[in-house]
């Protein structure tokens, strides 16, 4: 069976988000509920929406009918929940106490999932679909805040069966006013309140729709004590022939309405029906730490924002209509982004890493900002964000926004640097909300800041844009020459010598003392990066500089934080004077009773220690690490860090992994080697986002069947009786460090991109025939190689391109651009021609 199918056991811990791009979701459960409502500008782990659910009505023209909500058994939470009330049974709003069907099959590709009801004695086959548009470099388009659902419907029976498909959806509000409308696209149930103005963060709307024009609509549920309103709804659902339309004219609280739908099917015949849920709840506040601003008359005023997507659309209602009457094109191209990633070649556990992982731009985890900036957190607890800022070290791991909405990530670059930069380069890590409101005052970040520049050199090596790059540049300059600043506190380079030294903070949550290949590698690729772009930009004096102290920096990488087997941090641990600089960190860092510093890494071997090469094999930067002492390296992680069960592992940690379960932890410390008294946080962790890009490095360098065995590793945590298989977690739910895993496309494709010179190239790491996705700044599609050609299919807009590198070909016979001849120049590997592709380019062996 297809990782991607789920059944029995394994659906347990399922909860499929659907929704757009920082619109907030609603999660698709394993057994086909309607759970985790995350739609309210924060998260909501295990919150619902009353009794909200899609439910099948089947009659036969023997008058007989049978009725049954469109969820599976569940044997989760049979007690209850500790937030919930442990010890009252399972949530009635579970719909479990109402017939329903017997089991299901999940499939879940993202961003589309259909669960399949299995129930012999139902007079048809069910599935319910649920997605909401991906588009690759379509933002827009991809942060519809709305979740999209077809029913279809067999019927398998020898006569024919009218089936009435109805969806029921609560007002989330206590003031609450419903109301139906019409239109030639559909029927629509209009969901809002009357306690709230609309620039209030309380202000909501939600809204039902379906396809057709002439469902039947019962505006409200009764109202009534106890679960009056229930009750009269599955009466009259299972007891009459139509749904009796029920008003009221005063607001209520929480009214529930439904609208149902009927098809009628001869056997053996197929029909669909489709439902929109949408949300619109505009205003954002900064709730974990309100910005109170004072009015010209002093009043006090909490600030809020609007969500990007309030600038798009003006209620529910126009949502809704936008979705239902541009259902067939989003769909469409939603389909050919999941067709291209799940049509292509790479190992299953791979293809489904890189996949699943996207899930992450669609959860509570990420915003858009009132002018589309993009905005992120590491993750999410249960009902706040976790780790506020789209921290910088964070989302240095973070590679799916960059290929799938380049646009988006671009943005980031440009807050990062309007926002977080002060007049002397330092760069806070973390940006506060809203915009404008001030800079956090903890020290820099090593591994953040010097990731801005490496990004930035990405963002500009993707889209090719020269006039944006130039409009960054000083900033960027700036930002890596804070290394040496007289003003840097930290005194990271404060000689000069392309040696990261001095006070390094960095993701793991402390501070290095002295060089480490690890932050020493992101400095020489941050440098590498720069030199390129002062290059291209014509700052020369610069680009020596940089390429001086790149130079000077790896001989000392290569030579002297290197003990042999593996790359190191080199300090004398029990050397207080290296802390004598910073008076304010020895009373944190220095163990009296062992005679240490402590939170280092020392000999030890740190699943990080070449991060800067991953970096520079995906983006194209060269050589960081010397070749063969990196493969050695990489050999040494694999046989130290690479722990094939958990069970005789001890961690202090958090536990990611667990029992039987394989992993690769942060730092090990080999036989013979001393570990520190107290080594770096996290040592003993597995974390996926660092597993993802060891792995990724492994494949690139040649070690595929050991990476992939890394990458299996984390996946076989999440397979539904365990965790949720969209849903990494790290320092909360919905971790964006997962999202390394993306760039197992690019590294299996052995993709490469220079657009600011018009060329692209591929080279993958598999043998025999090969297909997957690539991406650009500007346009996207699939690469597909056979043993007679080579296939660049184009599904976005067109691409301009001067050369593409194929190195795996000795000889081209014909190019066709197109369907067209194209001259073109062959030679060591690079096909050269100046063509405009708008959907295919075909090279012939």
């Amino acid at each position: 069976m297809k990782r991607t199918v789920y059944t029995d056991n394994n659906l347990r811990e399922i909860s499929f988000p659907i929704g757009g791009i920082g619109t907030g979701c609603i999660g698709l459960a394993g057994n086909g509920a309607l759970v985790d409502w995350e739609i309210f500008n924060r998260p909501n782990k295990g919150g619902d929406n009353g009794f909200s659910h899609f439910a099948i009505k089947a009659e036969r023209t023997d008058g007989s009918s049978d009725t049954r909500v469109l969820v599976a058994d569940t044997d989760k939470d049979l007690s209850g929940t500790y937030n919930h009330g442990y010890g009252s049974g399972l949530r009635s709003c579970s719909m479990q106490g109402f017939p329903h069907f017997r089991c299901c099959r999940f499939t879940g590709e993202f961003p589309v999932a259909t669960v399949e009801f299995i129930d012999g004695t139902f007079p048809g086959e069910v599935s319910l679909t649920g997605w909401n548009p991906l588009i690759p470099l379509d933002a827009n388009n991809s942060g519809i805040p709305a979740a999209f659902f077809e029913i279809e419907v067999t019927n398998t029976t020898d006569s024919p069966v009218v089936y009435h498909i109805t969806g029921s959806l609560r007002n989330p509000s206590d003031s609450s006013v419903n109301e139906t409308k019409v239109s030639a696209k559909g029927r629509f149930l209009l969901l809002r309140q009357t306690a709230y103005p609309s620039d209030s963060p309380d202000f909501k709307e939600l809204a039902l729709a379906t396809d057709s024009p002439d469902a039947g609509c019962q505006t409200y549920w009764y109202r009534g004590g106890w679960n009056d309103g229930l009750e009269r709804y599955w009466r009259n659902l299972t007891e009459e022939k139509e749904l009796s339309d029920r008003t009221y004219t005063v607001p209520g609280h929480y009214d529930t309405g439904t609208i149902s739908s009927g098809i009628s099917l001869s056997p053996g015949e197929t029909g669909t029906v489709r439902f929109v849920i949408s949300w619109y709840v505009p205003n954002c506040r900064n709730y974990w730490n309100p910005y109170i601003e004072t009015t010209a008359d002093g009043a006090k005023r909490d600030v809020t924002w609007k969500n990007y997507y309030a600038t798009l659309w003006n209620g529910a209602h126009e949502v809704a209509s936008y979705a239902l009457d541009n259902w067939d094109d989003l769909k469409s191209k939603t389909e050919a982004y999941r067709s291209s990633v799940f049509s292509s070649t790479l190992p299953e556990a791979a293809k489904e890493a890189a996949a699943s992982c996207v899930a992450v731009l669609k959860s509570p985890t990420v915003m858009r900002l009132p002018d589309g900036t993009f905005y992120g957190w590491e993750g999410v607890n249960e009902t706040t964000g976790s780790c506020e800022g789209t921290c910088t070290h964070v989302w240095n791991y973070a590679y799916a926004l960059c290929f799938l909405f380049p646009e988006l990530e671009r943005t980031i670059r440009e807050a990062d640097f309007r926002y977080n930069q002060d007049e002397h380069g330092r760069m806070a890590f973390r940006m506060q909300l809203p915009p404008g409101r001030g800079r956090s005052g903890f020290r820099a970040c090593v591994d953040g800041q010097m990731g801005g520049v490496i990004k930035t050199y990405r963002e500009w090596k993707l889209s090719g844009d020269d006039e944006w790059l130039k409009t960054l540049w000083d900033k960027v300059k700036k930002s890596l020459e804070y290394a040496w600043s007289e003003h840097n506190p930290d005194r990271w380079d404060r000689d000069c010598d392309g040696v990261l030294e001095g006070r390094q903070h960095h993701t793991l949550d402390m501070e290095l003392f002295g060089a480490s290949s690890w932050l020493e590698g992101f400095y020489l690729a941050a440098l590498r990066c720069a030199a390129e772009m002062a290059d291209r930009l014509g700052d020369r004096e610069s680009a020596e500089k940089y390429l001086c102290l790149f130079n000077k920096g790896k001989e000392y990488l290569d030579s002297e934080l290197w003990n042999g087997r593996w790359y190191y941090q080199k300090i004398d641990l029990t050397d207080d004077f290296v802390l004598s600089p910073y008076p304010d960190a020895e009373g944190s860092y220095w163990n009296s009773e062992s005679g240490e510093i402590k939170y280092q890494i020392g000999e030890g071997c740190e699943i990080d220690q070449c991060l800067a090469q991953w970096h520079a094999d995906v983006c194209g930067i060269g050589g960081i690490f010397d070749k063969t002492k990196l493969r050695t390296a990489l050999e040494s992680l694999y046989r130290n860090n690479f722990l094939p069960d958990m069970r005789s592992h001890y961690n202090t940690f958090r536990l990611f992994a667990v029992n039987d379960e394989a992993g690769a932890i942060i730092c090990s410390f080999p036989s013979g080697i001393k570990a520190p008294a107290i080594p770096i946080p996290y040592a003993q962790e597995s974390m996926h986002g660092f597993e993802y890009a060891l792995a990724g490095l492994m494949i690139a360098e040649g070690m595929r069947e050991q990476g992939l065995k890394i990458i299996t590793s984390v996946r076989d945590r999440y397979r539904g009786n365990n965790r949720n298989p969209w849903n990494e977690i790290e320092c909360g739910s919905n971790y964006a460090r997962s999202m390394a895993a993306f760039a197992l496309f690019p590294i299996y494709a052995g993709f490469s991109f220079n657009m600011p010179e018009g060329g692209i190239g591929f080279d993958p790491v598999s043998d025999g025939d090969f297909k997957a996705p690539w991406f650009t700044g500007n346009t996207w599609g699939v690469f597909e190689r056979t043993s007679q050609k080579t296939t660049l299919t184009v599904l976005g807009s067109p691409l301009r391109i001067r050369s593409i590198y194929l190195p795996y070909l000795n000889k081209v016979t014909e190019i066709l651009t197109d369907g067209k001849k194209a001259d073109h120049v062959f030679k060591d590997g690079k096909l050269s021609f100046d063509a405009v592709i708008e959907r295919e380019l075909t090279v012939s062996i």
